[in-house]
């Protein structure tokens, strides 16, 4: 009876639509997948895999020469290759050198893999998550990994520029205060610009104290000369007409950094990239937003912030100033609504910017002065 009972589910079985219309698959022509995900470092890699649909094997460990040999000798094997590993201080080297050989790479947000909070974290473990993930993502599951968009060679070099000389400007913030710092070990203050050509000559202090911030003098003199040089350089690449108060430096920082404005596909894709959009803790019927995120790339948001202010003088006619100009400049408006509304300035323009740029408006339409 039970044996009758089998063979009929599996008859009912065989018979559904979806079996019935199963078609045989040719193997010859469908390569296996196999999944790789990788810790990489600088002398070595540690390297998590998983053959098609098996099991994944125990991470192993290529030095960089090494594993680019395996990964060649897997492809000569019939292998189609699907690989991963999180952004980082190496660039984008590695995915060039993989894409070459044919291998689906992909460059991922880093984060961290320990999500039972285990408080166990190694390469391997890292790997096996990452393998973990990246099976889910080649599974179908978009949300699985946090895609990171690959520049091209000229966009890569062209956006270190506009970072080291934001790091130059930083290092000469740095030691400047550090001088201020020295001075004020004595009981003496050095105030605003104070390694300037029209100030150092003048500074109050005593001789021995100048002696000591030679040195530091020195030093802010010639990274004030490199920031001017590297300032000047990305000026000179600007070509674009200009909204009225954005400066060439400003376009190009902002141009740099996003490389292509054709990768994003809606307004939320820009403020996403920017995180400037607002944190949400909801659950239920309860509703709050906090601050920005923050989760986007920080030097967009400093230099939009900045042109927020900017734009509040030489664009009065623009659309989003007509919105908020008044209530920034209120002297009655307290200091952290300003900030708030500013930051939504922010947001704004680098979304009209994104439409402009893209040819989905006109300056006109959005009120802005232009200037060759």
């Amino acid at each position: 009876m039970r044996s009758t009972i089998s063979a009929n589910m599996h008859n009912s079985i065989l018979s559904t639509p979806a079996a019935a219309d199963r078609q045989p698959v040719n193997n010859a022509t469908i390569k296996p997948v196999l999944k790789i995900a990788l810790d990489v470092h600088l002398l070595q890699h540690v390297v998590a895999m998983q053959y098609d649909g098996s099991a994944p094997k125990p991470p192993q460990r290529f030095t960089p020469k090494d594993f680019l040999k395996w990964v060649d000798k897997q492809l000569a094997q019939g292998w189609q290759i699907v690989s991963c590993y999180e952004a980082g201080p190496f660039g984008y080297g590695l995915h060039r050198q993989l894409a070459a050989l044919g291998v689906t790479n992909y460059v991922i947000r880093p984060r961290n893999w320990d999500d039972q909070h285990t408080r166990v974290k190694t390469d391997r473990t890292d790997a096996l998550a990452m393998l973990n993930a990246l099976d889910r993502y080649v599974a179908g599951n978009p949300r699985a990994l946090a895609i990171v968009r690959v520049p091209t060679e000229a966009q890569e070099r062209c956006r270190s520029e506009g970072r080291i000389r934001q790091s130059l400007k930083r290092d000469l913030k740095l030691i400047a205060q550090r001088g201020r710092g020295l001075a004020l070990q004595y009981g003496y203050r050095l105030k605003g610009k104070w390694y300037g050509a029209r100030n150092w000559p003048k500074l109050e202090v005593p001789a021995w104290l100048v002696e000591l911030l030679k040195p530091l003098h020195a030093a802010l003199v010639a990274l004030h000369e490199q920031v001017r040089v590297q300032a000047e350089r990305i000026e000179s690449a600007s070509q674009v007409p200009r909204p009225k108060g954005m400066g060439a430096l400003s376009e190009q920082i902002i141009e740099r950094e996003v490389g292509d404005w054709n990768r994003f596909r809606n307004r939320r894709q820009v403020s996403s990239y920017l995180g400037l959009c607002p944190s949400e803790n909801s659950s239920g019927p309860r509703q709050q937003q906090g601050g920005v995120t923050k989760c986007g790339n920080p030097r967009l948001r400093w230099a939009l912030c900045e042109l927020a202010w900017r734009l509040l003088k030489f664009q009065p006619e623009y659309r989003l100033c007509k919105k908020w100009r008044a209530q920034i400049i209120d002297p009655r408006t307290v200091g952290g609504r300003k900030k708030q509304l500013i930051v939504a300035l922010a947001r704004g323009f680098a979304v009209d910017w994104w439409r402009i740029r893209t040819g989905q408006t006109t300056p006109d339409k959005l009120g802005l002065v232009m200037t060759e």
